[in-house]
């Protein structure tokens, strides 16, 4: 006995417990030291189902394990097929506190056959009696299986422990072994139910009717890879599990709560009383034996089945054809192998427990359906794709034969959601219970998406061709009646609109009478036609606006130039300068007052009028009509009143005044310092006021900021030469005498008729921009009032 790891046969095979066994491995453990340090685990599960493994990765025991490569059903020896016979106990190496492990018998082993005893039954239950911590060793894809789970087994031993033994708090720690891809996350939650529901399916005594199972118990998880296929992973999560059972008997450890402990001195005394007990109570309610077989039998039955289905060759080429389109006759073949396989199923599992054989034929019949739901669905979408291109193949051809829209959707629509139902109706599994609505919803869908975008194509189609039949009927003829701007140019204009629009109209609404649109719908778009058709007329005139200048000075030249028969006019002497003017002054007022505003309302105006008093006659007549000037805009101001208006806001704004304080003030307190710089600034203003003065720069900048600079540029130099002259000039000259006191008078009365004649020419020539007008229109004025 090794005497690091020593152990102990505990309990025989045939039940007989090794008192001398455990006396003497209590004294080389040192066990009665320990009073209530120490902790006791236990593993149970199926037969050959590594637990001897795991114990002595785990703890480093040296229980006896199964041979892997002669395995649990090759061998006919019994020694071979089962390695654990009875409990064994050993001590854990290494871990603090003192830790003892027994190793039992394995629950499902067929060597003891239908014992009367159930000797795995009561070990289980002796196990959970002594033990703070018990693990349950099953296999990762075990799990939901009765035997295999233990759940038979726990609920027996849920059952019997309350009615044996006072209450104690164990640990139960699920080992899931050979762990797959799925996460522990998605497994945990079904052992949890599963135990959950054993524990409230347990019939308890009347004191623990209420108790909930955590009053018992604590459940853990874990899970575990495969010991052959990933060794080194194995023993990575081992090692790591390990360290769980390090102080597991502290508060908050692996062992929970420590109440029903005996100390240690007492537990061998106290195991053989457990065990008595249990073998003498023989009324233990255990499931019986045949279910059992018949769950293990079916299930191996139904795997074989599923197998079998998977090589079939048959589904094979159909699985493989189904991928790259629509197969005939799917429902009729696949319905064929199911019922084969579902009747090999039946006829081999005949003589097994009804209720076992009809549960796992359902779980079979489940397996089989999942395998082929996806081929269903493959099916349905190639019929699906296939049937809306036939449609859309089919409705552009009915649009271009000239069907009404409307018309050819709904008997398109109608004919192929017909086809899908007869085609998707040969795709039927008879053991499937599937619904295609919503592959068929889907279909519906796409086809009336397909609809709404021809629909909203075909209505942009026919939206862009009457836009654009209005624009073609309109710009020309529009154009030319802005460039002959007569007293019949708007009233021309509204017919022409009128007509165009009506036309317009009464043919799109015709059109768009084949696409089934609601009353309100067509108003909207028949209005969006009229309100385009009236836009062509507003940008037309605006582009005319525009150039409204340079047509007024052609018009103006061509008339002044040409006489009545639009030949070149022949200056004798003894033409009216004056009336020719005044002609084509009022011809190019009549292109102006045309353009002015865009009467397309029919409503009246005193544009023209108001043009030809401000523009054409003396301020005294403009003066004189007050209602002209107070009701239209036009005649409201004059530019003078207007600069006039500007020029008095010349103060900043008061958050600008408050920042140049505030951001000024050492510039000003250098100012105060430096009276010089005074003066110089007061000499430099005057000489920048005195060029503004005599370039003037305000004047030059009103034709534009370019014409502005080049004039500056070429006048700067000169300017300056000419005001340093001016200055020696009167820097030579002897002082002047006194003027007499009767000059200024006339002069200042000279200046004032100057500046009256002067407001007459400039409110003139600030209404009309051209340079030749308010030359020969305002030099006779200004003369006759000098005279």
């Amino acid at each position: 006995m090794d005497k690091v790891c020593c152990s102990t046969h505990l309990i025989e095979g045939d039940g007989t417990f090794n008192v001398n066994g455990i006396e003497s491995f209590m004294k080389e453990v040192k066990l009665a030291e320990c009073g209530l340090s120490y902790a006791v685990v236990s593993i149970m599960g199926p037969q050959s189902s590594g637990k001897s493994t795991l114990l002595n990765h785990l703890f480093g025991t040296n229980f006896r394990e199964m041979d892997a490569f002669k395995g649990r059903h090759i061998s006919l020896s019994l020694s071979r097929s089962q390695t654990t016979k009875g409990i064994w106990m050993a001590h854990c190496a290494g871990i603090e506190p003192c830790t003892l492990v027994m190793d039992l018998e394995g629950t499902d082993g067929r060597e003891r056959g239908e014992d009367d005893t159930a000797f795995e039954k009561q070990s289980a239950l002796f196990a959970l009696a002594v033990s703070d911590i018990v693990l349950i060793n099953m296999w990762c894809h075990d799990i939901g299986r009765e035997q295999a789970a233990n759940k038979p087994l726990l609920k027996t031993v849920f059952q019997v422990m309350m009615r044996l033994f006072s209450p104690r708090k164990t640990t139960l720690m699920f080992v899931i072994r050979d762990k797959t891809r799925t996460p522990l996350e998605n497994l945990e939650p079904v052992l949890r139910e599963d135990i959950q529901k054993i524990w409230d399916s347990v019939p308890k005594p009347q004191a623990h009717k209420e108790t909930p199972l955590s009053e018992f118990f604590n459940v853990e998880v874990v899970a575990l890879s495969s010991y052959e296929e990933k060794e080194e992973q194995f023993k990575e999560q081992v090692a790591s599990l390990r360290q769980q059972f390090f102080h597991s008997i502290a508060p908050g450890g692996l062992a929970g709560d420590r109440r029903g402990a005996v100390p240690a001195s007492g537990f061998s005394f106290s195991a053989q009383q457990i065990w008595k007990v249990i073998k003498d109570n023989r009324d233990l309610d255990l499931p019986a034996h045949k279910v059992m077989v018949a769950t293990v039998r079916c299930e191996e039955i139904a795997n074989e089945k599923l197998a079998s289905f998977v090589a079939n060759e048959e589904w094979c080429e159909f699985d493989a054809a189904i991928q790259t389109g629509p197969v005939s006759g799917f429902g009729k073949k696949l319905t064929s192998i199911l019922h084969i396989c579902l009747s090999e199923y039946d006829t081999e599992a005949t003589y097994f427990d009804d209720g076992v054989r009809t549960t796992k034929r359902k779980q079979l019949e489940e397996k089989l359906l999942q395998l082929v739901q996806p081929a269903y669905q493959s099916m349905l979408g190639h019929i699906r794709s296939g049937t809306l291109d036939k449609f859309k193949e089919a409705f552009d051809k009915a649009l271009n034969g000239g069907e009404g829209f409307s018309v050819a959707a709904h008997s398109c629509t109608k004919i192929f959601m017909t086809q899908f139902d007869e085609q998707s109706a040969d795709v039927v599994i008879q053991q499937a219970n599937w619904d295609s609505s919503k592959v068929r919803e889907k279909l519906r869908r796409d086809i009336d998406a397909h609809v709404a975008a021809v629909c909203a194509a075909k209505l942009s189609e026919l939206t862009n061709l009457y836009e654009k039949k209005l624009n073609d009927a309109l710009s020309g003829p529009v154009e030319a009646l802005l460039d002959g701007a007569g007293d019949d140019t708007w009233p021309a204009i509204r017919k022409l609109l009128r007509r165009e629009t009506e036309s317009a109209v009464s043919g799109f609404s015709v059109a768009l009478s084949s696409f089934d649109m609601d009353e309100q719908t067509t108003d909207k778009m028949l209005a969006s036609l009229e309100d385009y058709a009236r836009g062509v007329v507003e940008l037309k005139t605006k582009e005319e606006a525009a150039r409204v200048l340079i047509r007024m000075k052609d018009r103006f030249a061509t008339l002044f130039s040409q006489d009545s028969d639009s030949m070149p006019r022949v200056w004798t002497g003894k033409e009216d300068i004056r009336a020719i003017t005044k002609m084509a002054r009022l011809s190019s007022l009549k292109l102006l007052s045309v353009l002015a505003a865009i009467r397309l309302d029919d409503e009246a105006d005193n544009i023209e009028k108001t043009l030809a008093v401000v523009l054409v006659d003396n301020r005294s007549g403009a003066l004189t009509n007050k209602s002209i000037t107070l009701d239209d805009p036009l005649a409201s101001s004059t530019w003078e009143e207007e600069a006039s208006k500007r020029n008095n806001n010349w103060l900043p704004p008061p958050w600008a005044i408050l920042a140049l304080v505030v951001l000024g003030f050492n510039e000003f307190m250098t100012l105060l310092r430096n009276p010089l710089y005074l003066g110089v600034i007061f000499v430099a203003f005057l000489l920048v006021k005195a060029l503004w003065v005599q370039l003037d720069i305000s004047g030059e900048f009103r034709n534009g900021a370019l014409p502005g600079l080049l004039s500056l540029s070429t006048k700067f130099l000169p300017t300056v030469m000419n005001l340093l002259r001016k200055l020696a000039e009167e820097g030579q000259k002897p002082p002047a005498p006194e003027p007499q006191r009767n000059r200024p008078v006339a002069a200042n009365s000279f200046q004032s008729g100057s500046n009256n004649n002067g407001d007459v020419s400039s409110t003139a020539s600030s209404e009309v921009t051209w340079s030749e007008i308010r030359t020969e229109y305002t030099s006779p004025s200004r003369q006759e009032k000098v005279e």
